[in-house]
């Protein structure tokens, strides 16, 4: 395969650690060594786009967040979906070449040992206890310099409600 395992290897491993701007580099350097053909075009793209989406936190359509870095039958199980849609004659070079990264990815994930990758992704998926954030969004609200989505919203009802009071005052 043209591109470099070892530097994919390691892309992978970081992404799936969260350390994006080690993932970044890892992803230049690949990107340096790869020749212009439409599979590593395809290939960069699948890396790229699952930096982009392990990023993200609470996208409930990633395919990173709804994936359990822990269950290596299930991570086996996509690569061999994967590798399925690059035997199928039907997808162009472009496509092989986006599905041999996941597989590529799926493979280094089910051999790693996720046990701190996966505490990682649960402290990040995990929304704070309600109380925590009421506390937080009230310390906010306490503090009038800061302009929160809170604050608006209830002055924003109080308005509403005051015009609607004065329309029915108006009507009587």
């Amino acid at each position: 395969m043209p591109v470099p395992q070892a530097l994919v290897t390691r892309y992978f491993q970081r992404v799936a650690a969260r350390q994006f701007t080690e993932s970044e580099r890892e992803l230049e350097r690949v990107k340096q060594k790869m020749q212009k053909t439409e599979w590593n075009r395809g290939y960069f793209r699948a890396l790229y786009g699952m930096l982009l989406s392990r990023r993200t936190t609470g996208d409930d359509y990633s395919f990173f967040a709804k994936v359990d870095l822990t269950d290596k039958v299930a991570l086996n199980n996509y690569r061999r979906e994967f590798l399925d849609h690059t035997r199928n004659g039907l997808h162009g070079d472009f496509d092989r070449g986006f599905f041999s990264a996941w597989a590529d990815c799926m493979r280094v994930l089910a051999r790693l040992d996720n046990a701190a990758v996966a505490q990682t992704q649960k402290s990040v998926s995990e929304p704070e206890a309600p109380e925590v954030e009421k506390a937080r969004l009230e310390t906010l609200r306490s503090d009038k310099s800061q302009a929160t989505i809170a604050n608006f919203l209830a002055k924003r009802s109080a308005a509403a409600a005051d015009s609607e009071a004065d329309e029915e005052a108006a009507e009587e």
